[in-house]
């Protein structure tokens, strides 16, 4: 029968040692570094164009804004406060800029690009191979043409000796100087034919990943095409409608060369959105600082919208 074999005990011949130190906050501050540099570094070359390409000239845009900068005729400009913004919201010709402006967003991106784009999306789904070649080539032709060409192109088809003209007097129906007794809605017509490929191809690409046994189940529940098309593909489509429509709104409150081949603003001021009121005010009337100062109220606009969208596009719960 073997001895048990003693406890053991703590070690009572070494002296206790100090306790295991914990971690110093300067420590792991210095390992949480280590470790965000090598994720940050390829990402400079990027931040470093964008602060002086983008963050940069807006930044000197803001100062500019609340100066009296002229092009000719001052030595030197001063500063004046918000005396250039108290000036935009008094004057007439920029409060009808505003106005033209969101009746060309609406008309020519909300309703007329977002609609026709889907309607093509929609009608191309179920036409044969040959009806969706030719139809895509044409629509995505009108979207990668120059905007200068296509001004051209839609002055061409709505002056009074244009083709609109001729057409209507072939039908024997009343002809009019289209670009001069509507020019809005012709310059909404021209960026309609021109941006809507590209709601065609987001549309298109989004109405392909519904799978079709959604749309067979519904079909076969009796529900007529208009209402799977409100009940099942809208709301699954919902972001890409919302994305669009974000992207186009941007894109139409930019838009400067069409307008300005196709009418320059006029007559009158009946087609000057904000852009070729800014430009007016810059450039032909050496107004730099007031100029700048309707960029800003155009930029804040176009930061609306983003933030409305992007408030749309948020995932519900």
């Amino acid at each position: 029968m073997t001895a048990a074999a003693p406890h053991a005990g703590p070690d009572l011949t070494k002296p206790p040692g100090p306790p295991a130190a914990s971690p110093s906050p300067s420590g792991s501050g210095r390992r949480g570094l280590r470790r965000f540099l090598p994720r940050f570094l390829p990402l400079t070359p990027a931040l470093a164009l964008l602060l002086v390409f983008l963050a940069g000239p807006i930044a000197y845009c803001v100062l500019i804004a609340f100066t009296d900068l002229q092009l000719t005729g001052q030595a030197q400009e001063s500063f004046v406060g918000l005396d250039n913004f108290r000036r935009a919201f008094r004057d007439d010709a920029f409060l009808n800029a505003v106005w033209l402006t969101l009746v060309f967003t609406v008309v020519s991106a909300l309703v007329g690009q977002n609609t026709l784009g889907l309607a093509l999306a929609a009608l191309m789904r179920r036409a044969s191979k040959p009806v969706r070649t030719l139809t895509g080539g044409v629509v995505v032709t009108a979207w990668v043409l120059p905007e200068v060409v296509a001004g051209f192109l839609l002055y061409a088809f709505f002056r009074r000796e244009g083709t609109l003209n001729a057409v209507l007097d072939l039908l024997h129906l009343p002809s009019q100087n289209w670009l001069f007794t509507l020019p809005i809605l012709a310059v909404s017509f021209a960026n309609v034919w021109r941006g809507t490929a590209f709601s065609m191809l987001v549309y298109s690409a989004a109405l392909n990943e519904i799978p079709k046994e959604i749309t067979e189940a519904a079909e076969v529940d009796g529900a007529s095409g208009w209402r799977r098309m409100w009940h099942v593909t809208l709301p699954m489509i919902r972001r890409s409608i919302g994305t669009t429509l974000m992207l186009n709104t941007l894109q139409t409150l930019s838009v400067f060369g069409l307008i300005w081949v196709m009418t320059r603003g006029g007559p009158g001021g009946k087609s000057q959105t904000l852009p070729l009121f800014m430009y007016e005010q810059a450039f032909q009337n050496s107004l730099i600082g007031y100029g700048t100062a309707v960029a800003l109220l155009l930029l804040l606009v176009g930061s609306l919208f983003s933030l409305l969208y992007m408030r749309l596009l948020r995932t519900e719960v």
